[in-house]
């Protein structure tokens, strides 16, 4: 029914293909009207509507290095690097 299409992007005038399943999820949305930009500029457009994240500095409870959170850290829980939790999240 649906078939693959090749457009154009308004943003950056790459060509993308509007797949004939991205066709379909269109419709059962009821969507009339193509995408206008292809999916690297659809993303950045997205990213862009979207506060950035306040990032807060931490030091490592097991290593001691600092480490970025994107939460406030508080004194009653400890606070991991990126990998120190990730050997936390292995070894469970």
């Amino acid at each position: 029914m649906y078939e693959d299409k090749n457009l154009i992007c308004k943003e950056c005038g790459a060509e993308f293909v509007f797949t004939a399943g991205e066709q379909e999820f269109y419709a059962s949305k009821g969507f009339v009207n193509e995408p206008q930009r292809c999916k690297a500029c659809r993303d950045a457009r997205k990213a862009a509507s979207r506060p950035e994240r306040e990032m807060f500095v931490a030091e490592c409870a097991s290593c001691g290095q600092p480490a970025k959170v994107p939460f406030r850290p508080r004194e009653d829980r400890p606070v991991y690097c990126s990998e120190c939790f990730a050997k936390m999240k292995e070894a469970e």
